[in-house]
């Protein structure tokens, strides 16, 4: 959370939004993509406030991830 700059309260709200859980694997899919996000708090709020309304699922997230990454995987090889 830190290293992306999250902010506590933002973080602590996606765990009583989201779960301690898939907070914690959120942020590590924001790390991963940290590039290509330029607020990871503001992005881990509103993936809080979707996943409140039922509008945001973490699964199609690691999914895409995978998918990313075994592309990279495969082009580095």
């Amino acid at each position: 959370r830190s290293m992306l700059g999250v902010s506590p309260s933002a973080y602590e709200e996606a765990c009583s939004g989201m779960g301690p859980e898939n907070a914690a694997t959120v942020i590590t899919c924001i790390l991963e993509r940290g590039g290509h996000i330029n607020s990871p708090g503001g992005y881990l709020r509103d993936l809080t406030r979707r996943t409140e309304r039922g509008e945001f699922a973490i699964g199609p997230m690691l999914m895409a991830l995978v998918r990313a990454n075994g592309l990279t995987a495969r082009h580095a090889s």
